[in-house]
């Protein structure tokens, strides 16, 4: 029997892992910068902190959650996404107290049961933010600010940000039964999840792929027109922030995340090249959720990078160099094999990549693997060299070839790798 990857599983091999480490270590280079601490979280939680925070009637939790019970009858739910967990961290450790501003990231593997397709797998990666404590659009236009760095930053510079703003408890509820009442009107028009949205959800109406919902929701009204005065002196207030830091934006009216407990701002980056998935990043701001999973009523806002998205527009624009061995060393004989396992060792700690051979093959045999690792540099250790106290270092570029003192060897090879 041959064991392969579950359906919308997928191994991350050794040579694609270049984009990955670059990804995550620019990413953590930049939100360092902005002064964001790395949280890990569990990639298991109670099912009720996202059927609570998430909410029933996404599509999330009703139809994509990997959920069990435990030997004790309790739901278990590997994490759909990340913010709830991160939440929930920020309550039960009680975070708040040492800082009144918490700034947080995380990177890992989230699992939702969807149809995979390009750039959405069952088990994908995000990398996520959240800012906490503060209620002002500063702190919403400082995360997309430091978003679309990251993006210029890995060069990938040809991506739109959408932003709109969902109101709040005061002013969403009569725009809620403003929506109710168009779609009611378009019911015919609208997909068995939607018809069942227009009623439970409305505003979910506005994040269907179906294209025939699509087409209804152009003509649906807008929430812009209904936030009350301070949600609309908030919104302008981001606006502001975004023109004077450079970054151009579209209005969309029609923006709403698939999560329940967005308010006010939300905003997407989206590509033109994935098809109808276009977006790689999301998100916005959440204030009453800390209350609502039994913390303190703290404001907080938040986006999420879809890695696998990232990935994909990486490889489109050409895969990294891999990575090559700084030094191979060819040793011939027993002598030699024994000091360059010592050497190898030595050069390793400093921090270089030196590779071996691991059996006892000729010179011929260890040069070509040399050539197959892409070895920048070889050097060859035989009898003949022990004898006259010089190996012999060549370049695998330009073929030049130098002698190098046997005696401290390993300081003469850090000045020449």
């Amino acid at each position: 029997m041959e064991f392969t990857t579950i359906k919308g599983f997928k191994d991350i091999l050794p040579q694609e892992v270049g984009n990955w480490q670059m990804l995550e270590s620019t990413a953590r280079s930049i939100f360092e910068s902005f002064g964001y601490h790395e949280i890990k979280t569990p990639l298991l939680e109670r099912t009720e902190l996202f059927s609570r925070g998430i909410g029933l009637d996404t599509d999330i939790v009703s139809k994509e959650m990997y959920t069990f019970e435990d030997s004790k009858g309790r739901g278990m739910t590997l994490r759909p996404e990340a913010t709830a967990s991160v939440v929930r961290a920020y309550i039960q450790q009680r975070l708040y107290i040492q800082n009144p501003i918490q700034k947080l990231f995380c990177i890992g593997p989230m699992f939702r049961h969807e149809r995979p397709q390009k750039g959405r797998f069952r088990q994908f990666h995000q990398i996520n933010a959240e800012f906490f404590g503060d209620s002002g659009p500063k702190s919403d236009a400082d995360m997309i600010v430091m978003a679309m760095y990251l993006f210029e930053s890995i060069g990938l510079d040809d991506l739109s940000l959408n932003i709109n703003s969902l109101g709040c408890p005061q002013c969403r509820p009569g725009f809620r039964e403003e929506l109710k009442g168009f779609l009611s009107q378009k019911t015919d028009l609208l997909c068995a999840d939607c018809r069942r949205r227009s009623e439970t959800n409305p505003l979910r109406v506005f994040d269907c792929k179906v294209e025939g919902c699509r087409q209804v929701v152009r003509d649906a009204p807008s929430i812009l027109e209904s936030l009350c005065n301070n949600c609309k002196d908030h919104f302008e207030a981001l606006q502001g922030y975004l023109e004077r830091s450079g970054i151009p934006f579209v209005l969309n009216h029609r923006l709403v995340r698939g999560l329940d407990y967005y308010n006010k701002t939300t905003f997407e980056i989206q590509t033109e090249r994935l098809g109808a998935q276009n977006a790689v990043a999301g998100g916005g701001r959440y204030d009453g959720l800390l209350k609502l999973l039994g913390g303190p009523d703290h404001p907080a806002t938040g986006f999420a990078v879809g890695m696998e998205r990232v990935i994909a527009l990486l490889e489109e624009k050409g895969t990294l160099e891999p990575k090559r061995p700084d030094l191979f060393i060819a040793a011939l004989g027993k002598t030699a094999e024994e000091l360059s396992f010592d050497w190898a060792a030595s050069l390793r700690k400093a921090g270089l990549w030196v590779e071996m051979d691991y059996g006892s093959k000729g010179l011929k045999s260890q040069m070509k693997k040399a050539g197959r690792l892409g070895a920048r540099k070889v050097l060859i250790a035989g009898e003949d060299e022990l004898a006259s106290g010089k190996g012999v270092l060549r370049d695998m570029e330009t073929k030049e070839q130098v002698d190098v003192e046997i005696e401290d060897i390993v300081n003469r090879l850090k000045k020449f790798l």
